[in-house]
């Protein structure tokens, strides 16, 4: 097996002495920046993890506010004189710059085989948003060539396919399907090997689909803001995070480290000083895998997208979130953990609130609820570890059916 670069298979003190190289030069550089004017440490100082962890959190809300006071990214990026710039929903802006794999997909596409050699059929959108120029600019860096095919059309893409001999695959999971079957249907023979999708979910009866047709199909997670955080290699055991990139899982609504295992929401920091992003809140739930890899490459690994962590729900006519459900465990230092669960008597909302906590405290816990939620609730204390590790803070029971 061949990898990458040896960024790949560091031992756990080399990751800890780039950490301690790399982390005060991006906070530094970041600082000089309008968007960080806040951060009040030291860059010094913040050399691990655990420093890295108390500095603020920053939120496409965040970041929505400063580029429409200060358009068109918000003070968020160094004097680089960008190649390209695109529109998300909000709208969000994202600057692109085309050179040096500068969102990091040469890794995820090594990892599964693509190189000089290829051709990559790339079906992501080059319309405003960053993917297909990501995806281009990934296959460049592991020498593949690239059909820039975009979204639709399908009947030219499936010539396409046939004509040019594509060899891999770059797209939402379920569209190479679609590919596939108006080639059939016209009589067209395609070449597909492998297929690099992200964007959506990949069912195992899809990624079956594809290896009973001789495909190759692996995934990564990205997103318009960050780039690529972390993709499978042929283990299949989770995905292993970007090298380019620092992954925490935390408290939803927090910036509160969980432990490995717990479920929680993706924060992401890149380590590129043209736009530092630190500390940044995916609204992705994930969790940390534990172990390295089999496949020999040992940062650390998610067990990818486990739903949403903006749980924010309206009881009583009332917003509930999840960062006042962590404010409560924050009160109480017996409490472990809470869950508040919205539910119906009658035509009437109900809101219970779970506590891992002292049955004898019931009472206290009450008025802590009224007092940051703004809202009576049941108290119910339940045993230590009885709640469950799934990263859900607000559980809604409500049924909205007709």
């Amino acid at each position: 097996m061949t990898y990458y670069d040896e960024l790949e298979t560091r031992s756990a003190d080399e990751r800890a002495r780039g950490l301690a190289e790399c982390l005060p030069a991006l906070i530094a550089g970041a600082k000089a920046l309008p968007g960080y004017a806040g951060i009040e440490a030291d860059a010094d100082t913040i050399t691990d993890r655990a420093t890295l962890a108390t500095l603020p959190v920053l939120r496409k809300s965040d970041l929505g506010a400063a580029q429409k006071a200060h358009p068109p990214f918000g003070g968020y990026t160094a004097g680089t004189a960008f190649t390209h710039v695109f529109q998300s929903p909000g709208p969000l802006y994202e600057p692109g710059l085309f050179a040096d794999d500068w969102w990091r997909f040469a890794r995820f596409l090594h990892a599964m085989g693509i190189g000089e050699g290829d051709v990559v059929q790339n079906c992501f959108s080059y319309h405003l948003t960053p993917a297909g120029i990501m995806f281009e600019n990934g296959a460049r860096a592991v020498g593949a060539a690239t059909l820039p095919a975009g979204t639709g059309q399908t009947e030219l893409q499936a010539q396409a396919a046939a004509h040019l001999g594509s060899t891999a695959y770059a797209g939402t999971p379920d569209y190479l399907k679609v590919i596939l079957e108006k080639a059939d249907e016209l009589g067209l023979e395609t070449y597909f090997k492998k297929a690099a999708v992200s964007g959506g979910a990949l069912f195992p009866s899809l990624r079956d689909y594809y290896r009973d047709r001789g495909i190759t199909c692996r995934q990564c997670y990205a997103t318009a803001d960050l780039g690529n955080i972390a993709y499978e290699s042929d283990a299949l055991e989770g995905l292993i995070v970007e090298e380019g990139v620092i992954v925490e899982i935390v408290t939803p609504g927090t910036g509160d480290p969980l432990p490995p295992g717990e479920v929680g929401e993706v924060l992401v920091t890149t380590l590129n000083p043209d736009y530092p992003l630190i500390r940044f809140a995916t609204g992705d739930m994930s969790a940390v895998l534990p172990g390295e890899s089999p496949c020999g490459r040992t940062n650390m690994r998610i067990k990818g997208w486990m739903g949403r962590a903006d749980q924010t729900t309206k009881i009583k006519g009332m917003f509930v979130r999840p960062e006042q459900v962590a404010a409560l465990v924050a009160k109480h230092p017996e409490v472990t953990r809470a869950r508040v669960v919205a539910g119906r008597d009658g035509e009437a909302d109900t809101m219970t609130v779970r506590v891992e906590g002292n049955a004898a405290a019931a009472e206290a816990y009450g008025a802590t609820v009224t007092d940051l939620l703004k809202l009576r609730a049941t108290i119910e204390v339940v045993s230590e570890g009885e709640l469950p590790r799934d990263g859900v803070l607000i559980e809604d029971t409500r049924s909205y059916g007709g």
